[in-house]
C-alpha cells in the first residue's frame, strides 16, 4: 500500500522524511548466510553524500549529514538469517526553518501540489516523503541487494554519461566508481565541473544522463509478457524523483536504425566468455553487438545489461520565480535553503542500488521457474 515497498520475494519497505528525526528501511527476503556488516551499507551511502571526496563538486548541496547508517535486526554472527533486515539512519542538520515562507507556496517542479491535493495537507518542509533525501534508504537497501548479487559473480557499474549536454566517453563505467562525479573517462568532470559553477552563479541547475550496466545476469530472468524485466528496470527507474526517461541499450536511437542494424546477431564466445551463456546444445554464445541492452523480449540475454536514465535539473533554484500561491494569488518565489545544483552525481550510487534491488528480486524469482 501507499508505493513505500519495492520488489516482490527481494523488498525494500522505506519510511521517513527529510525533516523528521530520520530515515531507514525493511529489506525482507534476503536469503540466510549473507556476510554483512554496517560497513557495506556505509561504503554506498558515503558515495551518495554530497562533497565526498570532491565526488559532488560544485553540484552539492552544503547540507552536511554524516548519513550514519545502523543495522537494527536480521543478523547474526555478522551474517543474514533470514528475517528482516532493518536499518537506520538519524537526521542530524536538517533546517526546518529554511522552509517557512514555502508554506503557502507550492513550489513549481515539486510533488507540493500532488501531495496536498491527494492528502488535504503536505508537509513543506523540503517535501517530506517526496524529498530526494529519501533516496538514502534505497542506497542502504541496494547495498545489501548488491552484496547478494556479488556472491554469484553479478557486478554493477554506474556513471555519468552526459552533464549539462556535455558527453563523457564511457571506456570505463567499473573505473567511474573511483572518480570525481562518476566519470567514466578522464578529462570530462573538468568540464562538468565548470559548468556547475556557472550554473550556481547563476543561481540555476543542470540535468544530465546516467548508464547502469549489470554483467553477468544470467540468461532467462524476466517475462515476456506483463513482467518484462526492462520493464521492471524502467519502473525501478523511473520510481527515482528527477528521472524523466530511461532507455534500455540503443534505446531512443532505435527509432533511427534498420532491422538489421539493430540486430545483434550470435556469434561464438570467445575464451572470456560467460560460462552461463550456453546454447541448448551446450555451445558458448555471445553477441556481435548490444543494440537490444541485454534484454530480448523482456528477458536477459547473458550480454550485459544497459541502462541510460535521463535526469531532469533539480527544481529548487536561486532565481525568482512567478508562480501562484495557496490562495490564487500571483506571488514571487525565491528558494532558499541548501539545495544540489543537480541530482547528478548523486543519484549515481540511487541507480545503482534500483538495478541492485530489481536484478536481486528477479534471480529469487528464477528459482521457482523450473525444475
Amino acid at each position: 500500500m501507499n508505493g513505500n515497498t519495492f520488489g516482490r520475494l527481494f523488498r525494500l519497505t522505506t519510511f521517513g522524511e527529510s525533516h523528521g528525526p530520520g530515515l531507514g528501511g525493511v529489506v525482507d527476503g534476503c536469503p540466510a548466510g549473507l556476510k554483512l556488516s554496517d560497513d557495506d551499507l556505509q561504503r554506498a551511502l558515503d558515495e551518495r553524500r554530497p562533497g565526498r571526496d570532491g565526488r559532488g563538486g560544485a553540484a552539492s548541496t552544503a547540507r552536511r549529514e554524516a548519513d550514519r547508517v545502523r543495522l537494527l535486526s536480521g543478523l547474526f554472527d555478522g551474517q543474514s538469517t533470514g528475517a528482516p533486515i532493518a536499518f537506520y539512519v538519524e537526521n542530524t542538520d536538517q533546517r526546518p526553518g529554511d522552509y517557512e515562507a514555502l508554506a503557502d507556496i507550492p513550489r513549481p517542479g515539486h510533488a507540493d501540489l500532488g501531495l496536498l491535493l491527494k492528502h488535504g495537507l503536505s508537509d513543506h518542509r523540503g517535501g517530506g516523503r517526496a524529498s530526494a533525501r529519501e533516496t538514502l534508504c534505497r542506497v542502504a537497501g541496494g547495498a545489501i541487494a548488491e552484496k547478494f548479487l556479488h556472491a554469484r559473480g553479478i557486478r554493477i557499474a554506474a556513471c555519468i554519461l552526459e552533464f549539462a549536454g556535455i558527453a563523457a566517453v564511457p571506456e570505463d563505467p567499473f573505473g567511474a566508481r573511483s572518480r570525481p562525479w562518476f566519470c567514466p573517462d578522464a578529462d570530462s568532470c573538468l568540464r562538468w565541473e565548470e559548468a556547475a559553477r556557472a550554473a550556481a552563479r547563476e543561481g540555476d541547475s543542470l540535468g544530465g544522463k546516467v548508464l547502469v550496466e549489470i554483467h553477468g545476469l544470467p540468461p532467462g530472468l524476466g517475462e515476456p509478457v506483463f513482467d518484462k524485466l526492462d520493464a521492471r528496470l524502467a519502473y525501478a527507474f523511473m520510481g527515482v524523483g528527477a528521472v524523466k526517461g530511461v532507455e534500455i541499450g540503443s534505446g531512443c536511437a532505435a527509432a533511427k536504425m534498420k532491422g538489421s542494424e539493430h540486430n545483434d546477431p550470435l556469434v561464438p564466445a570467445g575464451p572470456a566468455g560467460d560460462a552461463r551463456c550456453l546454447l541448448p546444445g551446450g555451445a558458448p554464445y555471445a553477441f556481435a553487438s548490444n543494440h537490444a541492452g541485454g534484454i530480448l523480449g523482456g528477458l536477459s540475454s547473458g550480454a550485459p545489461v544497459l541502462v541510460t536514465a535521463s535526469v531532469k535539473p533539480i527544481a529548487s533554484t536561486a532565481k525568482t520565480q512567478r508562480t501562484l500561491n495557496l490562495q490564487g494569488e500571483m506571488t514571487e518565489l525565491r528558494i532558499g535553503g541548501r539545495h544540489d545544483i543537480s541530482a547528478l552525481p548523486r543519484i549515481v550510487p540511487v541507480l545503482r542500488a534500483m538495478a541492485a534491488l530489481c536484478a536481486a528480486d528477479f534471480l529469487l524469482l528464477q528459482r521457482a521457474a523450473r525444475l
